[in-house]
């Protein structure tokens, strides 16, 4: 990650981050995949479901050593990926 938006830790940590969320805390950036709490500074959200308890095989969509490169979308395309049409 780019140390230009690196950002520390919040000194108040909400006890509710939404699932989907993207975070950063310090040089690392993460999404929370279920509803949980959290200090990161809040920067965006994911219409994809990363965590899915239903597939006993793979319940997460990302796996450890994965890149992930963000990108911006729209509110269309976001929400036609949130509905999974794409």
């Amino acid at each position: 990650m780019s140390e230009k938006i690196a950002t520390p830790r919040k000194d108040s940590p909400p006890l509710n981050v939404p699932p989907r969320t993207l975070g950063i805390g310090g040089n690392q950036t993460g999404l929370y995949p279920i509803e949980s709490p959290g200090g990161w500074q809040l920067i965006g959200s994911t219409p994809l479901r990363l965590f899915r308890p239903e597939n006993e095989v793979s319940p997460s969509l990302l796996q450890a050593g994965d890149k992930v490169k963000f990108k911006s979308i729209d509110i269309k395309e976001y929400n036609s990926l949130l509905n999974g049409a794409l």
